[in-house]
C-alpha cells in the first residue's frame, strides 16, 4: 500500500492534473453522468452523485458544466451513455492492477488498455485475477501540516474512521465504505483541509519493485491514467523512496 499511496501523494503535490484540465473536467463529467443516472439527480439523496460535485468544485469545474453533467445523467438533455467497467491486470514485476473505467465503447476499451499494458511490459487479465488483493474502501487524504496525528487520530476515529496513517506531508484517514461520507463531513466541520477524498481499492499486500521494473511501471501507470476513458488505477506496488523520486 505504500508505494502506491505514496504515488497519489506525489501527484497531488506536484498537482498535475491540473495541465490536464480539459482532461479532467471530462472525466469529472462522465462520474456525475453515472452517478446521476444511477442513484437520480438530487446530490442530497445520491451520496455517490454528491461526491462527484464536490470533487468537480475542488478542481474548479463550472457550474454549468456541472450542471449540465447531471442533466445528462438523469435524461433531461441527450448525451452519450457510458457504462462502468473494471479490468485486471499484472504490470512489471508481477504488480497486480485495477483500472476502473467510463466507457461508451467497451471493445475499443479494451483494445487500447491491452495495447497499454502490452506496450510498457504488463497484460490484461481475467476478471477476478487480482481483485481478491484488494479492499474497498474510503480513503481522505489531510495535509500533515494543518493538524498533528495524535489530535486527527482522535477526530477520526471517534467520527467513526477505522485508522489514520501518516505518510511524509499527508495522513490517510481510512473508512469503511458505509462510513465514508460521515467521516469526511466530520472533518469538513472541524475546519481541517482535505487534499483528496475518494473510494479506493486499497491492495492487502504489496510487491516491491526497483530500477528499470520500476520505471516501466511508472510508465504503465502514467498511460493507464492519461487515457480518456480510465477514472481510477489501483496498483499493489511498493517502490523504495529514492527510486520512487527518480521516476516521479
Amino acid at each position: 500500500m505504500a508505494g502506491h499511496s505514496k504515488w497519489h501523494n506525489i501527484r497531488i503535490r506536484k498537482g498535475k492534473q491540473d495541465a490536464l484540465r480539459s482532461k479532467l473536467f471530462t472525466k469529472l463529467a462522465r462520474e456525475i453522468i453515472v452517478a446521476a443516472r444511477l442513484g437520480g439527480g438530487n446530490p442530497d439523496a445520491n451520496p455517490r452523485l454528491r461526491l462527484a460535485i464536490e470533487k468537480a468544485r475542488e478542481h474548479n469545474m463550472p457550474a454549468e458544466n456541472i450542471k449540465r453533467a447531471i442533466q445528462r445523467g438523469t435524461g433531461e438533455l441527450e448525451g452519450v451513455q457510458y457504462e462502468e467497467v473494471t479490468y485486471e491486470g499484472y504490470g512489471p514485476g508481477g504488480v497486480a492492477i485495477m483500472v476502473e473505467c467510463l466507457t461508451d465503447n467497451r471493445n475499443r476499451t479494451v483494445s487500447e488498455l491491452r495495447h497499454l499494458f502490452s506496450k510498457h511490459g504488463g497484460n490484461l487479465s481475467e476478471s477476478g485475477s487480482v481483485a481478491w488483493q484488494f479492499k474497498r474502501q474510503g480513503v481522505i487524504t489531510i495535509p500533515a501540516e494543518a493538524i498533528n496525528e495524535e489530535e486527527l487520530l482522535e477526530i477520526a476515529l471517534e467520527a467513526g474512521a477505522e485508522d489514520v496513517v501518516p505518510e511524509e506531508e499527508f495522513y490517510r484517514v481510512l473508512t469503511a465504505v458505509e462510513d465514508f461520507h460521515r467521516v469526511r463531513e466530520t472533518l469538513q466541520e472541524r475546519g481541517l483541509p482535505i487534499a483528496e477524498a475518494r473510494l479506493e481499492r486499497t491492495p492487502l499486500n504489496t510487491v516491491r519493485v526497483e530500477g528499470e521494473t520500476a520505471q516501466k511501471l511508472m510508465r504503465l501507470m502514467e498511460a493507464l491514467e492519461e487515457h480518456d476513458d480510465v477514472q481510477n488505477t489501483y496498483a499493489n506496488f511498493d517502490i523504495p523512496d529514492e527510486a520512487l523520486a527518480s521516476v516521479s
